[in-house]
């Protein structure tokens, strides 16, 4: 199949939409099987398709447990599918209807919180509900996330699922944040382009056949790979009504170009991933309600959809998009990608007007974030290759809070230090000379991608560090070896004020684990450098350090993570590891390295499970 932009629509006819709800029955007491409510919602629903198809768009009609005691909406579904090969799916989304609470005796609506047993139960229910209504059973479902026990559960006993909606990239801390701390859904740490789960963890992909799950997983919206990361990502998506309630458009003219400029960068990421880009949008009817939403009134609500899908019609009409079904989409993927084939994106800030660039980095063994504005460090580092086993749900020690632990995160754990004692976490390097010290850091730089065979590989562009005496460009290289779980980051000295002179290079690593900004027992860490006189420290927050010349190894091994995580040098260097205390909770690892002009060093950043 020729490579193009493809992107996927998904609809969903809510009959008691999470926002809607209280909305449209402001004032009155709850009554979810209102039948105003209930009209109103299937209007929207076919308002949504009807924009979808004017555009020549095909979209997956997600029904919901609801819709489907609804026969108007059943039967909306089915002349769709057959007028314009519409895929008619099943969403675990809009659980809440008369029948669901008089059953579950419950207002929980999220299917992964729930306890196994009532994850079972529900699935049945809804599943043949589906079957009792349609007369097969559905290839695709979804929700905002799916947990690794509930994807198993769903694929062993209806095979005919082969795609999901799984998680909703970066709705963690920032989000519940942004939502007044009352929206429950935890999930940092997932891929941001589609992917296939693990049985062991739905946010880290399968490394093989043994590992995958059955599934294609796509993520609930495409984000905005800069601004999510850094604010709340409910702001900054593909969904036209997230840029509305980021307030990202003309109050006078109605006119929201970022939303363009956001489907255009997704566009440009063929150019990453061999050819291949992707971009989603999935809408529910409770944010096109009559009252309007987000201090947006109805009308502009309504022109918001359909330019966006006008925009994607014209693209599919100049012939670069195809518009696919999820299950059209899934079967595509298995032919498009390998099990290591890693998702690539550089991404530019198309927001905020800066010169901001980050490069996302995933694959089967880890996530990682790589920011240019400080000097190419590591801000986001995710052990994907512990393949971790995180339960999530009522009866399990993650009720709520499914996200894939970091071992960096500049968010959560500060990044680059701007307070008066401690550390955050990152991976950078320093530069010393005479007593004076540059954390590279503080050097802005901008990168190209390229490719070659299996590597992929960062160029930064060379940066200038002053010192008094000295002055000296260097130049970083990233290299990420697919199928390695290791990330490869090379200096070069390039020139020297005076090229006699001798400058230290400091490559390290700050590092600990968590999902939320509040710190972990550090307790039995164990950091240990190997060489000819090996040094070990059972973490207790002692700050204590070793170190040892010619070290082979520097790492740390997290149990609480099942991770560990290593340097190792290009060549001789003095190898240190440094304890963390209560005040800056974090372990240090890193290589010291005399550096002469046009000299190069490399360091590689490893990722192994623990046990």
């Amino acid at each position: 199949m020729t490579d193009k932009f493809i992107v996927n629509i998904i609809h969903r006819p809510e009959m008691v939409p999470e926002y809607s709800a209280t909305v449209t029955g402001h004032g009155k007491e709850e009554d979810i099987g209102d039948k105003k409510l209930l009209t109103e919602s299937l209007d929207i629903f076919k308002t949504q398709q009807r924009i979808a198809h004017e555009y020549g768009l095909k979209t997956t009609i997600q029904m919901t447990y609801a819709s489907l005691f609804n026969d108007e909406a059943v039967e909306l579904a089915k002349a769709d599918h057959e007028k314009y090969g519409d895929e008619i799916s099943l969403s675990l989304l809009g659980l809440p209807c008369e029948e669901f609470r008089k059953k579950y005796k419950t207002k929980d609506f999220c299917i992964w919180m729930f306890s196994m047993e009532d994850k079972k139960s529900i699935v049945n229910d809804v599943f043949e509900k589906f079957y009792e209504r349609f007369g097969f059973y559905p290839e695709s479902t979804g929700s905002y996330y799916m947990d690794a026990d509930l994807t198993n559960y769903i694929k062993a006993t209806y095979p005919t699922v082969k795609c999901a909606v799984a998680t909703c990239w970066e709705e963690g801390p920032k989000a519940y944040h942004t939502c007044n701390n009352s929206w429950y859904t935890l999930f940092d740490g997932g891929p941001w382009a589609p992917w296939i789960p693990s049985k062991q963890n739905t946010h880290a992909p399968a490394a093989d056949e043994t590992e995958d799950s059955g599934i294609v997983a796509i993520p609930h919206l495409s984000r905005d790979l800069i601004a999510c990361y850094d604010g709340n990502g409910s702001n900054f998506g593909t969904h036209p009504q997230n840029v509305l309630r980021g307030m990202i458009y003309d109050s006078e003219t109605w006119e929201y170009p970022y939303l363009y400029n956001l489907i255009d960068q997704y566009r440009s990421l063929e150019k990453y991933n061999n050819g291949y880009s992707y971009n989603m949008m999935f809408v529910g009817p409770g944010w096109m309600n009559k009252m309007g939403r987000w201090e947006a009134p109805y009308e502009l609500l309504i022109k918001s959809y359909t330019e966006g899908c006008k925009y994607y019609g014209t693209l599919k009409d100049e012939g670069k998009l195809i518009d696919m079904t999820m299950s059209e989409f899934a079967d595509y993927y298995r032919k498009k990608k390998t099990y290591a084939e890693p998702e690539c994106a550089l991404w530019r800030d198309i927001l905020y007007g800066s010169d901001k660039q980050v490069f996302w980095y995933s694959d089967p063994y880890l996530r990682a974030c790589v920011n240019m504005d400080q000097g190419g460090a590591i801000v986001d580092l995710r052990p994907y290759v512990a393949k971790l086993d995180w339960p999530v749900g009522i009866g399990t020690k993650h009720v709520q809070d499914a996200s894939y632990p970091f071992l960096i995160q500049e968010k959560y754990r500060a990044g680059y230090f701007t307070h008066y004692a401690g550390e955050g976490t990152i991976r950078s390097a320093k530069l010393a000379y005479k007593g004076e010290e540059v954390d590279l850091c503080l050097c802005r730089t901008k990168a190209q991608f390229s490719q070659e065979d299996n590597t992929r590989i960062l160029t930064l562009d060379p940066v200038s560090v002053e010192f008094q005496e000295l002055t000296v460009s260097i130049q970083t290289k990233i290299y990420f070896e697919e199928g390695t779980s290791s990330i490869k980051i090379e200096r070069s000295i390039l020139e020297m004020s005076d090229p006699s002179a001798s400058v230290e290079l400091n490559e390290y690593i700050v590092a600990c684990y968590g999902t939320t900004e509040y710190p972990e027992d550090m307790a039995g860490i164990v950091l240990r450098c190997e060489g000819e006189n090996s040094k070990e420290i059972e973490y207790a927050y002692k700050c204590r350090e070793a170190e040892q010349d010619n070290a082979i190894e520097v790492s740390a091994v997290v149990p609480n993570v099942n991770t560990k995580v290593s340097l190792t040098p290009s060549t001789n260097a003095k190898g240190y590891i440094r304890e963390g205390y209560a005040f800056s909770p974090m372990f240090t690892l890193g290589y010291r390295k005399n550096m002469t002009n046009q000299e190069v060093f490399a360091t590689w950043l490893n990722l192994e499970k623990a046990n």
